[in-house]
């Protein structure tokens, strides 16, 4: 059957969010137990989480290590940024992107550095600590948000406007150093900073998957440009998260099969 039929468009208002139920209380019951646990195990299907590269609450390793704690920070940053700033479907000029892509590459070179360290005989040029680990990771995270964000209001929204939500350089400051406060609260390991961060940026790692997965549902029932409103884009946007939390626990499944244990990698 077609994806997009009579059939389809009458059901799946019922089937998806029933989907959508199940699949959130058998994922809440077979993860570990409170707030930090559940981001634990949102954190555990994309991050090593090595204690040695990570940020403490106390005496346990936030669910994100410092490099994916600065990524999904900035991502959140970037995401909440543009979209108050409404529905721009363009990329930014070429000299922003050109700073996103230096960003992009002081995350391959610390994150390549800092794999080497994993091989005790490897060369590698610098020791990488986890503020660098933090600050690179940042500077990502915001690089993703300024890609996705357009894709995302070009192919909903059927009033994008052909418009940069980054469109002059006091806007790119803001955008840096928004970012650049929220990890240095981070960084300062407060509990009460760290704390709600922590809960943000795992947060934040389902938040992108969903929007991904939203626009890959729209694009699949061939209902791009149609959406006015957010109450309409309901049905996808559920569809989307539903489908981010499959991959989420499908992959917690197998690295717990391969593991048996919620926590990090361990550094020989």
């Amino acid at each position: 059957m077609p994806p997009d039929t009579p059939s389809s468009r009458r059901f799946a208002p019922l089937i998806v969010p029933i989907l959508a139920v199940i699949l959130l209380v058998i994922w809440l019951e077979f993860t570990p137990p409170g707030l930090l646990g559940k981001a634990d195990a949102i954190a555990y299907a994309v991050c090593h989480r090595i204690p040695s590269r990570s940020f403490f609450i106390e005496d346990r390793p936030v669910p994100l290590c410092a490099r994916c704690t600065g990524m999904y920070l900035g991502a959140f940053v970037g995401l909440i940024y543009q979209f108050r700033k409404g529905r721009g479907g363009r990329l930014p000029q070429g000299k922003f992107l050109a700073v996103f892509g230096v960003f992009f590459l002081a995350f391959a070179i610390d994150g390549s550095n800092s794999y080497l360290h994993f091989f005790p005989n490897a060369p590698h040029l610098y020791e990488s600590t986890n503020l660098l680990r933090l600050v690179t990771g940042t500077g990502l995270g915001l690089g993703m948000a300024v890609v996705l964000v357009p894709t995302f209001n070009q192919t909903i929204w059927q009033d994008w406007g052909n418009t940069s939500l980054i469109g002059n350089w006091r806007e790119m400051l803001q955008l840096i150093l928004t970012a650049a406060t929220l990890g240095i609260l981070a960084w300062s390991q407060n509990f009460y900073f760290l704390y709600p961060l922590a809960l943000v940026s795992s947060a934040t790692v389902w938040m992108l998957l969903g929007m991904i997965y939203t626009i890959v549902w729209v694009l699949l029932f061939k209902r791009e440009n149609t959406f006015t409103n957010i109450k309409q884009l309901w049905l996808p946007a559920t569809a989307g998260l539903t489908l981010a939390l499959m991959q989420i626990a499908i992959i917690d499944l197998a690295r717990y099969a391969w593991s048996s244990t919620w926590g990090g990698f361990q550094l020989p």
